[in-house]
């Protein structure tokens, strides 16, 4: 058995081609035309996903044959092709760039590929990397091309004369900044934080409309696929789960596996809350704390209420940003320090460029569990750590992880579906 869908994937030759811009204005167009739109991110990714969730209307979840797993990636396919009209997924990085890639991900469930070229000082090249792109991989499922920051029709035509003829040209975006989606260190700039949103949203479905997108690409058949249910390990639970600008790095498939494993979630926000509600547990998730020093340190009523948990003995679990949050201080990278929660001895600082980033896994005592880490901050504290993670390219060590009590904190974002078991270990009394 199977369910059948119109299905593509929104690749690249690199990243900032414009992937996150085509697919959110491909989305709000066949949304507007009334369709439900199911978007998957290919890859470890917060940010993309606010942007597409706005434009589709409906939640964004990852798709990575890694950190999810090849069964989970299947499950979730078959089930938004029996919810929807259109599934979209937007690759990461460039095309063939990881291990695995986009293009294995398509591959794998014979999702078509899409290919959007920044033609930008690009005449004739267009076609030679669209040929590339096309047949370095034989057996790869691409629909074809789209031209992306064209400067005028006479630009376009010119892209198109350059295609081999078993290439197809889908159409041509004109060069727009109304477009372009504001970024900051660690990419997008949150949905939340951009205030014309709809109107860029819009354009770019207007933008769409003109091309051959407009209309809903062939359908794909995905086999059928269920995910196991969890054991109810955290019946009756509440956990504190933070959730604001500053703390917003969240996979949709981390609170559903809470949820499965029986607790109930309640929503608070550290910048904003004087007090935390009534928990058993807490998730500090990852964000830009460092966007928000004097906001988080001048709130000692949060920060008091966060002490007295720890104090408790009660867990508390934090990731990247809400690692940082846990620590004496924390600079930005003007050099302004204030103090945080001190739950955990060091500081931290951010730097002018990326410290870390890559897909990661770690046996903790509660089990193995995959995650990737993405920061520009480094870390220097006196703690010994309890365990590192083992980075996925080469086995070699990597985030570590620390804990003091109840308190789990770490760079790593990790991902909950892949072991259920291991996860509700970290909030249980």
């Amino acid at each position: 058995m199977s369910a059948t869908c119109p299905a593509l994937l929104i690749s690249a030759p690199a990243s900032g081609q414009g992937k996150t811009t085509l697919t959110a204005g491909l989305a709000r167009h066949h949304r507007n035309q009334g369709r439900t739109v199911k978007v998957f991110k290919t890859g470890p990714d917060f940010l993309d996903p606010m942007i597409l969730e706005r434009a589709s209307g409906q939640p964004v979840y990852q798709l990575d044959l890694w950190m999810v797993g090849e069964a989970s990636c299947q499950a979730l396919l078959y089930q938004a092709a029996q919810e929807a009209d259109l599934i979209l997924i937007e690759g990461v990085m460039g095309l063939f760039d990881g291990t695995p890639s986009s293009a294995d991900l398509a591959g794998l469930f014979g999702v078509p590929v899409l290919a959007l070229i920044n033609a930008h000082a690009m005449a004739q090249t267009f076609g030679a990397v669209a040929h590339g792109l096309a047949h370095y991989r034989s057996g790869l499922p691409f629909a074809g091309v789209l031209a992306n920051r064209v400067a005028s029709s006479g630009h376009a035509a010119l892209l198109a004369e350059s295609l081999s003829p078993d290439i197809r040209y889908w159409g041509w975006l004109l060069r727009d900044g109304e477009l372009s989606l504001p970024d900051r260190h660690l990419g997008l700039v949150q949905a939340a934080e951009i205030a014309d949103l709809e109107a860029r949203l819009e354009s770019a479905a207007a933008r769409v409309a003109e091309t051959e997108l407009a209309d809903l690409p062939p359908p794909v058949s995905f086999a059928a696929a269920r995910g196991e249910a969890p054991p109810r390990l955290l019946q009756g639970l509440r956990i504190g789960v933070a959730r604001d600008t500053a703390f917003a790095f969240l996979y949709h498939a981390n609170l559903d596996t809470l949820c499965a494993l029986g607790a109930e979630l309640v929503f608070f926000s550290p910048l904003a809350d004087a007090e935390l509600p009534a928990v058993d547990s807490l998730y500090l998730p990852g964000g830009y704390p460092e966007l928000h020093l004097d906001a988080l340190s001048g709130n000692t009523g949060m920060r008091e209420a966060l002490r007295r948990h720890h104090q408790a003995d009660k867990p508390l679990y934090a990731e990247c940003g809400g690692l940082l949050y846990t620590l004496e201080s924390l600079a930005d990278r003007e050099g302004h320090r204030a103090p945080m929660l001190g739950l955990l001895p060091g500081r931290a600082a951010l730097q002018s460029k990326l410290v870390s980033l890559g897909m990661q896994a770690v046996e903790l005592p509660e089990g193995e569990l995959r995650g990737h880490t993405f920061h520009h901050s480094r870390l220097e504290t006196p703690l010994q750590p309890l365990a590192h993670g083992r980075r996925q390219r080469d086995g070699k060590p990597g985030e570590a992880v620390y804990r003091s009590g109840r308190l789990t904190a770490s760079y790593l974002h990790l991902y909950f579906a892949g072991n259920p078991t291991a996860a509700a270990k970290l909030f249980l009394p």
